[in-house]
C-alpha cells in the first residue's frame, strides 16, 4: 500500500488466482467506465454461462451487449470463448468478418454455437 503525504491510500496491490492486480485511487472524481474492463476467457459455454450469470447478477442490463456486462458494482467485463481473438484475427477476411458480424448482433450474452458456426 502506499500512502499521500496526507495519509491518502492511493495505491493497492492484489493477487487474485495468481494474477497481480493494483488499485489506484485517483479520487472521487474518477469513476468506472468501460475503459476498464476485465475480460474472462472460458473454454465452453457451460463455463461462459456461469460467470455471465454470477457477474450479470444485479448488474446493468442495459449495459450487457456483445458479451460485455456491468456487474453490480459498475465494473465493466467481457466474458467471451477463449479463441474468439484467434477467430476475429484470423488470417481468413471473410471468416473473421462473418464473426465479428455474429458478435456484433448479439443482445447480451454470447453463444459459442454461433459464433462457431460464423467462423467456419
Amino acid at each position: 500500500m502506499r500512502r499521500t503525504p496526507e495519509g491518502t491510500v492511493m495505491t493497492a496491490e492484489f493477487q487474485l488466482e495468481g494474477q497481480q492486480f493494483v488499485a489506484l485511487n485517483g479520487g472521487p472524481h474518477f469513476t468506472f467506465t468501460e475503459a476498464i474492463s476485465f475480460i474472462v476467457h472460458c473454454e465452453d459455454q457451460e463455463e461462459l454461462d456461469y460467470f455471465w450469470d454470477k457477474l450479470s447478477e444485479g448488474g446493468d442490463e442495459k449495459a450487457q451487449v456483445c458479451g460485455w456486462l456491468k456487474d453490480k458494482f459498475g465494473v465493466s467485463w467481457q466474458i467471451v470463448p477463449g479463441n474468439l481473438t484467434e477467430m476475429i484475427c484470423d488470417l481468413d477476411p471473410e471468416k473473421s468478418e462473418r464473426v465479428m458480424k455474429a458478435l456484433l448482433q448479439t443482445k447480451a450474452k454470447i453463444d459459442i454455437e454461433t459464433l462457431r458456426k460464423a467462423y467456419e
